[in-house]
């Protein structure tokens, strides 16, 4: 994907779980440093599976990587706990946002320095720096995190990463759950965070259109098995990817056609043979 080494580099992995449901076959992909890539696929087709696995979550699921290798900033991490891998700036947001319900908005962002060794300063400096990316978590500073909206918490748990000063964010599934508006502004700062504080962004996702809109590179996931990939704007100029992602048609006749519609071993056909 780049000729310069990827901060994340995913090598041809396979999953497991219980020791015998095969769901990752041969994953492979690349994060540039600085650059949002996006993780496409229907539900079920192994993104979050290939972000616990980068993040090492899996073994809470019994799943196990058995084949392959992940690198991080060049080195081998797939045996590193998830504690260290924060300490060395990559951190998952979960899909489902998974706030401490009953702690207060400010209080759950100060969770994500606690694996920092940083001055009372500091925390207070970063909390503003969060504060002024999401300016709704400081209107809701003092609410408790079980009575705020799925965007709010969203924006919470984003806000909550950036706490731990991270060079790479996994986010999985952030518009899930969440009305189109509000989608659009968590991934208006997504793009921002990149931008301003060279995070780095993967991003699994089944909102096709969004993704790529705000994404500089895409991986599409079936069945476990990564069956397209290229640059954001040339999957979105893609006719497959218009008419089984997006939902588009060139057929005059056929305008708009759901992904169920389509037969899976048509997909198959074109883009593995």
């Amino acid at each position: 994907m780049d000729a310069v080494s990827p901060l994340l580099s995913v090598n041809n992995i396979e999953v497991i779980y219980d020791h015998v449901i095969l769901v990752l076959k041969g994953v492979s992909l690349q994060v540039p440093k600085g650059k949002v890539v996006a993780l496409l696929g229907a539900n079920g087709a192994g993104k979050s599976t290939t972000l616990k696995a980068i993040s090492n979550l899996l073994a809470a699921e019994r799943g196990d990587v058995t084949k392959g290798s992940i690198h991080y900033k060049n080195d081998r991490v797939d045996n590193l706990s998830p504690n260290h891998l924060v300490k060395r700036g990559l951190i998952q947001v979960m899909e489902g946002r998974h706030c401490f319900a009953h702690l207060s908005i400010e209080d759950n962002l100060l969770t994500g320095a606690f694996t920092r060794n940083a001055s009372q300063a500091e925390i207070k400096d970063d909390l503003e720096k969060i504060y002024n990316f999401f300016p709704r978590l400081k209107t809701r500073r003092k609410s408790q995190a079980a009575y705020t909206s799925g965007g709010e918490q969203q924006m919470c748990a984003i806000g909550r990463a950036m706490m731990a000063r991270p060079e790479m964010i996994l986010l999985d599934e952030p518009s899930m759950g969440l009305a189109p508006q509000i989608v659009e502004e968590v991934f208006e700062i997504v793009k921002n965070l990149n931008q301003l504080e060279n995070v780095s962004f993967l991003l699994a996702e089944q909102n096709t259109m969004i993704a790529l809109k705000y994404s500089d590179y895409g991986y599409i996931l079936e069945n476990g098995r990564v069956v397209m990939d290229g640059k954001a704007e040339e999957l979105k100029n893609n006719e497959d990817v218009k008419e089984f992602y997006l939902g588009v048609s060139t057929n005059d006749d056929e305008q708009r056609k759901s992904f169920k519609d389509v037969k899976s071993y048509r997909r198959r056909k074109r883009w593995l043979s």
